[in-house]
């Protein structure tokens, strides 16, 4: 039994971070996971920068509600799920998520947690468990399943590299030539060949 395991932003809708930082126009924000693979780090550089500005959950909600998912992304979406068991594994947070997720058709989404003052200043973050992706995709094939990943960034590697088949999808030109053993796909067209030929090998 198959499941496929995808990311979430830049592969089904645009980077969050990278929309907020145009809206905000503070151009540090648009560092994301493609730049910087320590999450953590990242994170706690991104909400030192909020608190600088003053910026909080609010604003960043504002900016969310305005993002589409990429163009043909609920069809690949909706294409996929009507013959096997898709999964969103994100380091994203349910507090950004949710207005996407409704978007997508309400997909299921595994990812983590913010916590907010009274005042709408985000005040830490709550990871799900340490390497979220990889430690889901793991948890899958523990009981029973094939995994099948797909991702764009840094912290996508783990989850791809340990599945029976994965693959970059709008990766950057330096992840993918620091990986080249790993299919790299453009369009959603390619990217559901890819995962039809792995399910059907």
């Amino acid at each position: 039994m198959y499941i496929v395991c995808l990311d979430m932003e830049g592969v089904l809708v645009p980077e969050i971070w990278i929309e907020f930082a145009k809206a905000s126009n503070i151009p540090e924000l648009t560092r994301t996971t493609r730049d910087e693979p320590d999450y953590n780090r990242l994170m706690r550089w991104r909400l030192d920068i909020l608190k600088q500005h003053g910026l909080g959950l609010g604003q960043i909600q504002e900016t969310i509600s305005t993002i589409d998912p990429l163009p043909g992304a609920k069809e690949f979406l909706d294409e996929l799920r009507s013959f096997t068991q898709v999964v969103v594994l994100s380091d994203t947070f349910e507090e950004f998520a949710m207005p996407l997720m409704k978007k997508l058709g309400y997909p299921t989404l595994l990812c983590n947690s913010l916590e907010v003052a009274s005042d709408g200043t985000i005040t830490d973050f709550k990871m799900r468990v340490e390497h979220s992706k990889l430690t889901t995709v793991r948890a899958l094939q523990s009981i029973g399943y094939k995994t099948i990943a797909s991702g764009d960034s840094h912290n996508d590697l783990g989850m791809i590299q340990a599945s029976k088949a994965g693959f970059l999808f709008k990766s950057t030109d330096a992840i993918k030539a620091e990986y080249p053993e790993i299919p790299a796909y453009e369009t959603y067209d390619e990217l559901y060949d890819a995962i039809m030929k792995a399910i059907k090998n």
